[in-house]
């Protein structure tokens, strides 16, 4: 569903004629990653987590060792009453800003620290955690970000005990011109409505375009009750702190699509928000943001209707929250298809056309790609009929977005055709396996456990594959988008509720998918990079993204080469690291060598051809996005690792020194 306000006309008007005229002007803000620094989570507010060094390349990449490491500073937080809980892996991305990284580690504090060293300079701890623990897993802070309008610089952080907090990069105070010494309070400016404040809190970095911080929330949609809070767009001066606007992702009565939430369903709905990363265009002063499934994620009986804004991306005027166009990736979802990343931004040209575009990769294995300032898309996105769902009290929508172009960078759907063929003994134990579930196309909707004698419907991708939070990286040269994704088919199944125990008629019931002699029961890979080439719509090369279970008892005569590490207990993580020449990511030894492995493979691969160069044997798990970092002609990759054992650090790695040159100096 693609609509643009027409209220908005002459925005568009305006940033059209800013897009031709900018450079004229002088508008168009520096890049994130200009003089070797990353000033953004994404490196730059296009997302684009794309850097010019070289120093680091194929024929040294393998030479890279580990130059600092740095504690979490949470680690010295004592367990207890007011003391740091329980967190999950260690994920926030640093920044490189003015000869200095800044980090932030699970619990919401900010540290600066020596480049060349990773000597802690200062640390400011908002205390987020003697506020209690909330009310879900995992608990963690991923990243912040940097402002300034040419005069201040500050580091803004929203933290898990729902405080927006502006700190002087100088000092590491908080700002006391900005809301109550230095923090707001993101418990308010909600707006009216019967929820529980407990099932909100932060983790993703907010994004300031222009003077106004943007900031999304996480939200808990686990529970038995619809209690969970609407996921409303908050927007505050990045100087003062005032609160400057709010938009409804669930819209309000007499607002537009308010009657895509039937049954005036909008009045109880949760969720539907942007818990991840967020995008924007300086010069066009637009935010660009993912928006979450509703309440409750499986089961819609509730929200009947298309249930926009959920799931959709939101064009936004940062300066007054006004809506610019949005597109909706699925109506009325009940698979978990929350857009789960930042969109990137990428100027192209097609068909000799040039475009100010974003692509939006998502768990749905799709890319859709449209005119950013107008949202119109570059290729037709066709609406085309699917299954509907045959649980009682739910009424699934009958059509489902499906971009023409570019091809999916998953596998879509399940049939007969799609389990493991290894062997004839394999395929007929995959059949069989099969057989006690549903099987049908992408947005084939969950059963009833048992109805038909069936488990469930096996979900492909499911709700933790297709392209997950560490979503696409784009080379802003190139106009080729990466993206790292898996397969990671679930069993869906919902089961009644007793009554008088919960709000809703049924909740999920996962169903496990473990395939013959415990491989997977799809064909691989399991994991890929896709290069897409923007400009044509068109797949570049796609490589399986690890080896994958070529060592089974089943298999490892065969021969296959790699198959991409499977899912199961790997999550997504990390990501893809652009520079001049090389694609960076990494993938778990645990995934790679067995259950008992710990560790990481730091690989680099040709961004051309997909060509692995080079590996690196890292002794911790990371989990964070890469980044990278020039300092006084040495360059550094840096990702955050460890965490749920307490252990967070981030670890920098550089060529040894006498091998690294001044030649790229900032």
């Amino acid at each position: 569903m693609h609509n643009v306000d027409r209220r908005v006309a002459p925005l568009i008007t305006r940033v059209c004629f800013a897009a031709v005229v900018g450079a004229a002007l002088s508008t168009v803000a520096a890049d994130g990653t200009a003089g070797g620094e990353w000033r953004h989570h994404g490196g730059d507010h296009a997302s684009t987590k794309y850097s010019p060094l070289t120093q680091i390349d194929a024929g040294n990449f393998s030479t890279l060792q580990v130059a600092w490491r740095w504690k979490s500073a949470d680690q010295d937080i004592p367990y207890g009453d007011g003391g740091r809980y329980y967190t999950g892996d260690y994920r926030a991305t640093p920044l490189m800003v003015g000869g200095r990284v800044f980090a932030v580690t699970s619990h919401g504090q900010v540290a600066a620290l020596d480049p060349a060293t990773g000597q802690q300079l200062w640390l400011y701890d908002p205390k987020s955690y003697a506020k209690g623990q909330p009310n879900m897993q995992p608990l963690q802070t991923r990243g912040i970000e940097y402002w300034t309008d040419g005069k201040v610089e500050r580091i803004f952080v929203a933290t898990l005990g729902k405080q927006l907090v502006s700190i002087d990069i100088a000092t590491g105070k908080p700002d006391p011109n900005f809301g109550d010494n230095g923090i707001v309070d993101l418990a308010m400016d909600l707006g009216p409505g019967d929820y529980e404040i407990n099932n909100i809190t932060h983790g993703a970095p907010p994004i300031v375009v222009a003077d106004t911080v943007v900031v999304g929330s996480k939200i808990f949609d686990y529970g038995m009750h619809n209690n969970s809070p609407p996921g409303h767009i908050r927007a505050y001066d990045a100087r003062t702190g005032e609160f400057k606007w709010r938009f409804h992702t669930i819209p309000r009565e007499g607002e537009p699509f308010v009657e895509t939430w039937e049954n005036d369903s909008w009045k109880k709905a949760g969720n539907t928000n942007a818990w991840s990363m967020l995008a924007g265009d300086d010069e066009l002063g637009l935010v660009y943001l993912p928006t979450s499934t509703p309440t409750n994620d499986y089961w819609g009986g509730r929200r009947p209707g298309a249930n926009v804004y959920a799931e959709s991306i939101l064009c936004l005027d940062a300066a007054s929250g006004r809506r610019v166009w949005h597109f909706q990736t699925v109506h009325h979802g009940v698979w978990d298809y929350d857009v789960a990343s930042a969109p990137n931004l990428v100027d192209i040209v097609v068909a000799g056309k040039p475009i100010k575009a974003v692509a939006q990769v998502s768990k749905t294995g799709f890319t859709y790609v449209f005119d950013r300032v107008t949202g119109k898309p570059v290729w037709p996105i066709e609406e085309r009929p699917v299954p509907q769902s045959d649980v009682p009290g739910e009424k699934t929508y009958p059509t489902q977005p499906h971009p023409t172009k570019p091809p999916p960078f998953e596998r879509l759907g399940i049939t007969e055709d799609d389990l493991i063929d290894f062997t004839p003994e394999l395929k007929a134990e995959a059949i069989e396996i099969a057989a006690g579930y549903r099987l049908g196309p992408i947005f084939t909707p969950p059963i009833v456990k048992g109805a038909g004698g069936k488990l469930g419907t096996i979900v492909v991708p499911g709700a933790a594959g297709g392209a997950n939070f560490p979503g696409a990286s784009v080379d802003p040269e190139t106009g080729i988008l990466y993206v790292e994704s898996q397969t990671n088919p679930i069993g869906m199944a919902v089961v009644p509720t007793e009554p008088g125990t919960s709000d809703w008629d049924y909740v999920i019931a996962y169903q496990g998918t473990r395939g013959p002699q415990g491989l997977p029961i799809v064909k691989p890979p399991y994991r890929r990079i896709t290069a897409i080439d923007l400009n044509t719509g068109e797949h570049v090369w796609q490589i399986p993204f690890g080896n994958g279970p070529t060592n089974h008892p089943a298999i490892k005569d065969l021969n296959l080469g790699p198959l991409g590490t499977p899912y199961g207990d790997v999550v997504a993580e990390g990501g893809i690291l652009l520079t001049k020449t090389l694609l960076i990511g990494y993938l778990s030894k645990r995934g790679e060598l067995g259950r008992r492995a710990q560790g990481t493979f730091l690989r680099a691969f040709d961004k051309t051809t997909g060509e692995l160069l080079g590996e690196v044997d890292v002794d911790i798990r990371l989990h964070g996005a890469l980044m990278t970092y020039m300092h006084k002609g040495r360059q550094y990759i840096a990702a955050a690792g460890g965490g749920r054992r307490g252990d967070g650090e981030l670890v920098a790695f550089a060529l040894p020194k006498d091998t690294s040159t001044v030649s790229e100096r900032p």
